[in-house]
């Protein structure tokens, strides 16, 4: 950490920063006005300018990429990697192994899955590889049993320095379902999600099903039939928000799209007596969604500092979830900073959230069919990834959540 004049900034590196997270996560640290970004390291692009991979980060074009080495990271105040999974835990080691000798150990956020799951077998079973070990979880949005407000995770998060940012599609998923879970609305055991998943999701790679030949006018499906790496972590979640331990039952699968970026997620599950039998099943239905994001129209993130204009398209915010940064107190009829629940007979899109930390929430009543639907819209490198990480520095730094996050979207 560094004082220029009144002002603390915060020194960031980025590991894994040439690729689509790492160059989300880079595109936000140059307009974030707390932080300087400090080493970009990666792989096999080591030695190769920043800008041959990411030529739309002009600041950051002429600065070369280094290896991704803990001698290198070491030494800034936070540490943002951008691994495949299974490369964060040695990183991390090692860093830890540096820092015994008495300097400080930076901050973590790990985009990555290394460390999402509390689950040691679960781990295993979906990912085959050693286990290591759970970090705190970053979706500050997550409900905790009890609450119809998050509060708790958000406490954690300000506590740690070791931060596990979510799936893109455990995100869009928890979002659309959580608040029906905590309220006891929604059959658990038969959720089912399909979610329409932007190319960019599938990393860099390159790999013959992901070429322009394959993938443009046509939709197809992956990790079909229980497979997905994010069925367990979305479980995770739902147990955290009030499901029973071992209830969840999940019905998960997601599509590749022709969208570079994006994913939208349609979730059913059947909802409870108490719904099907009220007077306005809507009404009851819709009601924990507000409560937990704020009614629709009333999205925090786009207040600001009180007596300051509104963020406009493309630029970030300042302030946090309902909060005035200048007091620190609740602002009035405000909802969760970066969730907007729509209005009724509204739907989301990618397109409305495109470039954006926002996510786009709707849930309406299939009296037919005695569902509930429920469809989240993020940007999966936007909410999805490098805007959660964000998020999650913000709190761990204590900063206003919102700093640095765009939330309009640039999409028509």
């Amino acid at each position: 950490m560094r004082m220029y004049g009144c002002c603390m900034t915060w020194s960031v590196a980025v590991a894994g920063a040439t690729g689509y997270a790492g160059g989300e996560v880079l595109r936000l640290l140059t307009a974030h006005p707390k932080v300087e970004v400090g080493a970009l390291t990666a792989a096999s692009s080591a030695g190769s300018r920043l800008g041959e991979h990411h030529p739309h980060l002009l600041s950051l074009a002429d600065r070369i990429v280094q290896p991704t080495e803990a001698e290198i990271l070491a030494g800034h105040d936070v540490v943002v990697l951008a691994l495949p999974h299974g490369a964060s835990g040695a990183i991390t080691a090692a860093l830890e192994e540096l820092a015994s000798d008495g300097s400080n150990a930076p901050l973590l956020i790990d985009c990555g899955a290394d460390h999402r799951l509390t689950s040691q077998q679960a781990w295993e079973a979906f990912y085959g590889s050693d286990y290591a070990g759970a970090w705190t979880y970053g979706m500050p949005e997550l409900l905790h049993h009890g609450e119809t407000r998050a509060r708790a995770q958000r406490e954690e998060l300000a506590a740690s320095r070791r931060i596990a940012v979510p799936g893109c599609n455990v995100t869009a998923v928890t979002l659309a379902v959580q608040p029906g879970i905590a309220a006891g609305l929604l059959d658990p055991s038969r959720l089912t999600a399909v979610l329409a998943v932007g190319y960019s999701g599938a990393g860099k790679a390159l790999k013959p099903h992901l070429t322009a030949a394959e993938a443009l006018g046509s939709a197809q499906p992956y990790a079909v039939g229980g497979t997905h790496r994010h069925i367990p972590e979305i479980v995770q979640n739902l147990e955290v928000a009030g499901a029973a331990a071992g209830a969840a039952r999940l019905s998960f699968t997601p599509v590749l799209v022709p969208m570079s970026r994006g994913i939208l997620a349609t979730v059913t599950a059947p909802v409870s007596d108490a719904v099907a039998s009220a007077p306005d099943p809507q009404a009851l239905l819709r009601a924990p969604w507000e409560a937990a994001y704020g009614p629709a129209g009333t999205v925090g993130g786009t207040q600001g500092t009180e007596g300051a204009p509104a963020s406009g398209p493309g630029t970030p915010a300042d302030g946090g979830p309902g909060v005035n940064p200048a007091e620190g107190e609740p602002a009035p009829a405000s909802g969760e900073a970066l969730v907007n629940l729509l209005e009724p007979g509204t739907w989301p899109t990618t397109g409305a959230v495109l470039g954006s930390g926002l996510a786009t929430v709707q849930v309406t009543y299939d009296a037919r069919a005695g569902v509930a639907t429920m469809l989240c819209a993020i940007d999966n490198l936007g909410k999805g990834t490098a805007s959660a990480a964000l998020q999650c520095l913000n709190l761990a730094l204590g900063l206003p959540e919102n700093t640095g996050v765009i939330t309009e979207g640039v999409a028509p």
